[in-house]
């Protein structure tokens, strides 16, 4: 792919792409008119101007730059090969790879490779990793397909959909398990291999003649290599793959209707049955037992059409007083005798959770017994904060508490490893203290000559997720200040400087104006030069996107290089719209 990436581009107007003078707030917002216009058609039946509009994404340069910008910068996966062995980590590759996508060549998909992950119950995952080239292609296939479906999926479903995620299912499940509601059965169902047994000829017939279904058919028949020998596959989609997803979702759609799920005007439920699903978990509830029962047959039927089958040993049927357990959370009925019910309902982190994140906590803290204290604490810390933020939105005070209790002796243990000829009081004193000035706690670990502290899971304090409405989708455009609250709403989970600035700036990035809580990485961007001793000062400093100031540095150490004066502060201010003083 490399060759063909240097390849030059011949019969375009186009001059070769600049990667590190691409205007990403035009491309991003042509990006995105382009979305909400599709979704707009969508809701209005207009299938001739969805089409065209389609066609219209997958020329689209600003889409392509958009894409490979996902693929190779933001993804994780981005330094992952696929058979050809390929990676495109720097900007003149990058753009030669849009050259490449912009040709009018005819593309054929090639094989996915092979890889494992340790799934939790001590099993392996096998991924399919496309290519650099097929993955920005199934990006740019994505752009256009997503905001249609986007307009026709189901309220009730949160997974691997832009705008929503496990928060909301988890606050929906909330709504639907009080202990004043009327459904208190619960089918736990879990699909057997879904990912890997969906029937292609369904998937296809229900995408229908959209422009790309041809690239997708080829993605699904394309096979996969795994230690240098060919797979076909005849069915399912291969996880890893940036479309995946997406499809996934289109072929579990319709389950609310094929069960009879109802709502009225206003988008209340209407029906004595309810679903929550995120990608392919989700979970029924029900008023009976029977129904219950009923509903797993109906979904076995309805699932059957596509290739899929319910794992009997996984799907069960529980009441709710004896709780289930999705996405890492742990729903179930509490007696108490002083409410109206005599039931209390607890939403609390699952035990299994609570035994992974513990293991992962310990094989991090044995592998950094023979680093400085600044450095375990440095990789600790990400850990705690990511599995905190992520479970304090329901009821975690007692779980926060344990594992503090828990981490106290994993620290202690780190420290007498490191100092076993000393006293204990001597190891208290080298490694604990008030090392956080924003609270009283005596008893923080980490290392007094930097300030590098560990943070303790009882200082992330519960916080209300408000759940996405009804079927609110990001592309559409009458709902742009709704959206845009909730973006706001993330930079909650940033540190205290980082919120200050995010609010001064509005919450946009001061380089590319898109919003700070895109999910990209984000980093503070001093003004001044580094021997202005105002350097430091919050007033002189902006928050931007790791990879647009990576590319205004770039920028300025080539106009340096050139023999150019670098963009005067002053000018960088004016074209982002803030005041950095005086």
């Amino acid at each position: 792919m490399q060759e063909r990436a240097t390849a030059t581009v011949t019969g375009t107007e186009r001059p070769p792409t600049e990667w590190q003078c691409v205007d990403w707030r035009k491309a991003n917002k042509v990006v995105s008119n382009l979305r909400q216009r599709i979704f707009r058609a969508t809701q209005q039946g207009d299938w001739a101007k969805v089409r065209s509009l389609q066609k219209l994404m997958l020329r689209s340069y600003s889409n392509t730059l958009v894409s490979v910008r996902k693929v190779t910068q933001e993804n994780t996966g981005k330094r992952t090969p696929g058979v050809d062995k390929v990676v495109v980590k720097t900007p003149s590759l990058r753009g030669r790879l849009v050259d490449l996508l912009m040709t009018n060549q005819p593309w054929k998909a090639r094989p996915a490779r092979r890889i494992y992950i340790a799934k939790a119950n001590g099993k392996q995952r096998g991924l399919g990793i496309p290519t650099i080239v097929d993955r920005c292609l199934q990006a740019r296939v994505k752009n256009a397909l997503e905001p249609s479906w986007e307009a026709r999926f189901e309220g009730s479903s949160y997974g691997f959909r832009p705008g929503r995620g496990c928060h909301d299912a988890i606050e929906r499940i909330y709504l639907l398990a009080c202990p004043h509601k009327t459904k208190k059965w619960v089918v736990d169902a879990d699909i057997k291999g879904a990912f890997d047994h969906i029937s292609h000829t369904y998937l296809l017939d229900t995408i229908g003649s959209v422009p790309g279904r041809e690239l997708i058919r080829q993605w699904l028949k394309a096979g996969y290599v795994d230690k240098d020998v060919f797979f076909d596959t005849e069915e399912g989609t291969p996880q890893g793959g940036v479309i995946s997803p997406l499809l996934a979702n289109i072929a579990l759609h319709g389950m609310e209707e094929a069960l009879g799920v109802k709502y009225d005007s206003s988008g209340n439920l209407r029906s004595k049955r309810a679903v929550v699903k995120y990608a392919d978990d989700f979970v029924v509830f029900c008023e009976s037992k029977d129904d219950a029962e009923k509903v797993t047959g109906e979904l076995t039927h309805w699932l059957a059409q596509r290739g899929l089958t319910l794992s009997p040993e996984k799907t069960k049927i529980v009441h709710l007083t004896e709780g289930f357990d999705f996405l890492s959370y742990n729903v179930r009925h509490y007696k108490r005798t002083r409410t109206r019910t005599g039931w209390k309902l607890l939403i609390q982190p699952s035990k299994d959770a609570v035994k992974k994140v513990r293991r992962k906590l310990k094989e991090k803290w044995l592998s950094l017994k023979a680093t400085p204290v600044a450095v375990t604490c440095t990789q600790l810390n990400p850990i705690i904060r990511g599995w905190a933020n992520y479970h304090r939105v329901k009821v975690a005070t007692r779980t926060f508490q344990a594992m503090d209790r828990w981490m106290f002796y994993r620290a202690a243990r780190w420290a007498k490893f490191r100092h076993h000829g000393k006293s204990t009081a001597w190891r208290s004193h080298r490694y604990w203290g008030r090392l956080n000035p924003e609270r009283q706690d005596t008893w923080v670990f980490g290392d007094k000559r930097t300030g590098v502290y560990l943070l303790k899971f009882a200082w992330f304090t519960r916080r209300h997720h408000i759940l996405v409405k009804g079927k609110a989708s990001p592309d559409d455009p009458a709902l742009r200040d709704y959206w845009h609250q909730r973006r706001t709403a993330k930079a909650y989970d940033l540190n205290a400087k980082d919120r200050r600035l995010a609010t001064r700036q509005g919450h946009v990035c001061a380089i590319c104006h898109d919003s700070l809580m895109n999910g990209e990485v984000l980093q503070i961007q001093h003004i001044l030069p580094r021997e202005d001793p105002r350097r430091n000062d919050e007033t002189y400093q902006r928050l931007a996107h790791l990879l647009c100031q990576q590319q205004l540095t770039t920028v300025q150490r080539q106009r340096t290089r050139a023999g150019c004066q670098p963009v005067p502060a002053c000018e960088e201010t004016d074209r982002t719209g803030l005041s950095v003083g005086a």
